[in-house]
This record gives structure tokens, C-alpha cells and sequence, in this order.
């Protein structure tokens, strides 16, 4: 394991493991000073905020492979050995993937991490559309990888306001919690090497966000290239454009990467979920965050705006 972060900086104090995740697999990962790590709880603008930094990183010029450009270190379907290598094979400023909560992870002061945020029932309305679309082929890998820990993954329910019930009454099942991951990011908002983001803020103010994010990340670009490098993180870009993402999502996902790119919209829950079963989830979101979180996780928007 890496040498144990400076007093004060958070402390890896337990694993994760699951039919989608082993977080073990940070223990012995290699992190290099400038590394830079995307964090979300899933399905929240992890794939966007990938384009994002690649966008910066190549001041604009067309990426085409970026999620195979930015590991998924915990994904335990790809073996790990193959894993390492391709991280370790990465010459330039790199860019790695995580959905684990803080605690779970081994947090690296070297390196930059952008956590982004979404309220849970945008989250989860995407979640439910992107399980639903996973293939055999899919299930397969991640119920007969050797290792797994906990149930298999099983399809979810039809009606996605009975999976959403579960999901919020069973601390984010079947997938891993929510409510603690949002949690964790939240409480190191203050460390330098720390950007919390909102999705809803990435769709009112992309260019704004961009900015943002090279900014923290210390990304020089040239401002003639802002129009190229916005208009190739713009939604529309990246859904024409999805087929290039990664090859392995044509068997994962019914549809390939066109499924995976979604609609990037939030509220659509709105129309199917009961005023009830909707207080029901901010009644939790009030119980598990502090008020301030739970207020920005909501509509996003300045973290001083939330009551900081």
C-alpha cells in the first residue's frame, strides 16, 4: 500500500466488494503525483467529466477511446494484472475512474480529484435504464468473475418506481449506497486537492464548469480552442459520437455506447414518482446528510449558496 497520508487527510478504514467492485484493488495501485481521480456515486456525469479532462488535457483535439483512456480501477470483471499494466503504460497525465466512497478508498494528497454529484432520483432513473440494458454477456462477467463477494447482480424490476422503492429503503440496493458516498466527498470539500461539482451545474454552465475544472486541475488550454473543447463535452457531441467511447460497451449494453450515452436529462422522474414516495426520499437525504449537503445535492448550484 501506498505510504499513510499526512495526519489529517482521510485513511482508508474498510473494503468494498461486489458483484461490480473490489476496492482492494487500490491498495497496491501506484498513484503518481499529478494523477487525476473522477469520483461520483454512478450513473451522475462520470462519463462527461472523463471528456471533460480529456478535452483539457488534448486542448481540444478529437479523443476517441476515452473510457479506455480512464481506468475503472476497482472494476473487478477486467483482470487485474491487465489492469496495472494499462494504467502503468500511460506516459501522460492520467486520469482514473472511481465510484467508491472515501473510506473505501486509498485517498492520494498527490494526486486531484473531481467528485460530481446528482440528486438521487436523477441518479437513480439512469441506473435503472442502464442495469435494464446490460446483456448476458454482462451479467456473466460480473457473476462468474472469480471473487465475488455478496448476491449476484440480478436484472432489475420492470416497474422502475418499485426498483427505485428498493433502492431507497435498502441503502442503494442492489448497487452499493448512496447517501454515504455523497456523505464522504462531502466532508473533505475543504481539501486543496478536492473539486466538488453538480450535474446540474455541468447542463446550466458547461464553459463556466470547463473553466472551473482546468483551473483546479492546473490544465493550461488555449482559449481559441474553448469553442472546440465545449462543443466536444456538449451532449449532443457526445452522443453522436458514443461509438467511439469503448469498444467493449457493443457487449455490455443492448444498444452499445448509444445506450450507455442516455438522454443527460434530469426530472423524469417528476412524471412517474408519487409526492409521497418523493418526500420519502428527501425525508432519508435530510436524515443522512447535513442539512447544507442535502440542500446542494438537491439543486446544486455555489456550495456557499447551500448554507457553507
Amino acid at each position: 500500500m501506498e505510504a499513510t497520508p499526512p495526519s489529517g487527510w482521510p485513511r482508508k478504514t474498510r473494503e468494498m466488494q461486489n458483484h461490480h467492485m473490489d476496492s482492494t484493488r487500490w491498495n497496491d495501485f501506484p498513484i503518481r503525483d499529478g494523477d487525476i481521480v473522477i469520483a461520483t456515486w454512478a450513473k451522475s456525469g462520470t462519463t462527461w467529466m472523463q471528456q471533460i479532462v480529456a478535452q483539457l488535457l488534448a486542448d481540444g483535439a478529437e479523443q476517441p477511446g476515452v473510457l479506455d483512456a480512464s481506468p475503472w480501477i476497482e472494476m473487478r470483471v477486467i483482470p487485474l494484472a491487465h489492469m496495472l499494466d494499462a494504467a502503468a503504460r500511460q506516459t501522460d497525465r492520467r486520469c482514473l475512474k472511481t465510484h467508491l466512497p472515501v473510506d473505501a478508498l486509498v485517498f492520494a494528497p498527490q494526486a486531484r480529484y473531481v467528485y460530481v454529484a446528482r440528486d438521487g432520483r436523477d441518479a437513480y432513473w439512469s441506473w435503472h435504464h442502464h442495469h435494464a440494458s446490460y446483456t448476458d454477456w454482462a451479467y456473466k462477467g460480473l457473476n462468474e468473475t472469480p471473487g465475488l463477494v455478496g448476491p449476484p447482480l440480478a436484472p432489475p424490476p420492470e416497474d422502475i418506481v418499485e426498483g427505485f422503492r428498493n433502492w431507497l429503503e435498502n441503502d442503494g440496493a442492489p448497487v452499493w449506497p448512496f447517501f454515504s458516498n455523497i456523505r464522504s466527498w462531502w466532508e473533505i470539500r475543504q481539501l486543496p486537492n478536492v473539486l466538488l461539482l453538480h450535474f446540474n451545474d455541468l447542463k446550466a454552465d458547461l464553459e463556466g464548469c470547463i473553466r472551473r475544472v482546468a483551473g483546479f486541475l492546473e490544465i493550461p488550454f488555449s482559449e481559441s480552442r474553448l469553442p472546440d473543447i465545449v462543443e466536444h463535452c456538449s451532449f449532443d457531441y457526445m452522443k453522436t459520437h458514443a461509438d467511439t467511447l469503448s469498444s467493449r460497451l457493443e457487449r455490455s449494453m443492448k444498444g452499445g455506447a448509444r445506450t450507455f450515452i442516455n438522454q443527460g436529462t434530469n426530472g423524469r422522474w417528476q412524471a412517474v414518482l408519487s409526492a409521497t414516495d418523493s418526500a420519502r426520499y428527501e425525508a432519508v437525504a435530510a436524515r443522512e446528510l447535513p442539512p447544507e449537503c442535502a440542500r446542494w445535492l438537491a439543486r446544486g448550484g455555489s456550495l456557499a449558496d447551500s448554507g457553507e
